[in-house]
């Protein structure tokens, strides 16, 4: 699939048609760029109004079109994103059931949804609302999603970090914990290089260390987690001397309870995840598509409001879409502006035949209106 596109229309003369313009068109871009995908653009006869509400509207067709090209990148990008945490990719977008690149080589005016009688600057504006609606959809469910993505992935970081800040309820059994009316368990973290250290002093730490007591529970690349039990009106000291031989004593107390509901928040935030993920999914999908065929008639509309401006009234002009690589572009500009009156090429053009900026472009001006739209 092509990404770039080319909308252009062509002025029609008056010993010519539009039938004939378009013969001349593909018989020029077969011959001299036949890689070059061409396809007519079809407009219908819109409501043309006042000079000067067309005047007024030019000024917003650029800016507009900036708007909702950005809203549709934003949404492609959080499918491709959405898609990827999935692990699975689907082969294209479709708009209306078909591909995207096919949508506007075979664009059709919805006259239900667009009515051809209904003033310029009411079709741009009602697509602008629409356009901004879903744009402020797309940032309250994106906002939703990512909050819940944060909370799990704090969950993790406290699971999944070193042993000095992480939660240790994983990896701690009821069996490791020893408490009575004297005694408790401490939980030292204890540098993966100090373990020595740490064995051969711990029961010299404080006077009531119950020897031998320590047992290794778990290591990871810089910490090893160790208990120690002793007596409980000792604990204070035996923490103060620790953390003076870099030995620290995390706080910790063992609740059977308190696991299972962690355990069922861990879970019920993964669902949520999902659950949020497949539901974003789904409208983007849906809301991509909304999107284009939005953008299609917009550019209809900015076609048709340039080439009136352009040529004149009453509207005589060919439209149509190209593709051009890179590499052609310049012999594609050459053609389209061959095809056009050689007056209005002038005009276009500076003494030194370089491109003048003009009414209407996004771009360097031409003898033609022509501007680029980028499908990703």
């Amino acid at each position: 699939m092509a990404t770039r596109y080319w909308i252009v229309s062509l002025p029609i003369q008056n010993n010519s048609s539009p039938s004939s313009l378009w013969s001349r068109l593909q018989e020029s871009i077969s011959k001299h760029s036949f890689d070059t995908p061409l396809y007519r653009f079809n407009i219908p006869n819109l409501r043309v109004g006042t000079l000067d509400s067309l005047l007024a509207l030019s000024d917003d067709l650029l800016k507009n079109n900036s708007f909702i090209e950005g809203v549709s990148h934003k949404i492609r990008r959080q499918i491709e994103e959405l898609e990827k945490v999935s692990g699975v990719v689907s082969s294209s977008l479709t708009v209306d059931g078909v591909p995207v690149d096919s949508y506007l080589t075979r664009f059709v005016w919805d006259e239900a949804k667009y009515p051809t009688m209904s003033p310029l600057r009411e079709i741009v504006d009602g697509i602008h609302t629409q356009i901004a609606k879903i744009e402020d959809d797309l940032k309250v469910r994106v906002a939703e999603y990512n909050n819940v993505r944060s909370q799990l992935n704090a969950i993790n970081r406290k699971q999944t970090g070193s042993l000095a800040v992480r939660d240790l309820s994983n990896l701690v059994k009821p069996e490791d914990i020893v408490t009575s009316e004297h005694l408790t368990t401490l939980l030292a973290i204890v540098p993966k290089y100090s373990q020595k250290d740490w064995l051969a002093s711990y029961e010299t730490l404080s006077t009531y260390v119950v020897p031998r007591s320590s047992k290794k529970l778990y290591e990871d690349n810089e910490y090893a987690l160790y208990t120690v039990i002793l007596f409980s009106r000792d604990a204070d000291n035996f923490r103060t001397k620790a953390r003076e031989r870099a030995f620290q004593i995390r706080d910790f107390e063992y609740n059977s309870e308190t696991q299972e509901s962690r355990k069922q928040e861990l879970q019920k935030l993964m669902q949520d995840q999902e659950r949020f993920r497949s539901s974003l999914l789904q409208w983007c999908y849906t809301s991509y598509g909304e999107v284009f065929i939005s953008w299609m008639h917009f550019c209809a509309v900015r076609i048709f409001a340039e080439s009136i401006l352009r040529y004149g009234l009453p509207p005589s002009f060919l439209s149509a879409v190209l593709s051009p690589s890179v590499k052609s572009e310049k012999k594609v500009r050459s053609i389209l502006e061959g095809l056009c009156d050689s007056s209005n090429s002038t005009y276009w053009k500076t003494e030194d035949e370089g491109p003048v900026s003009g009414f209407g472009a996004d771009a360097d001006a031409h003898p033609y209106v022509s501007f680029t739209i980028n499908l990703i």
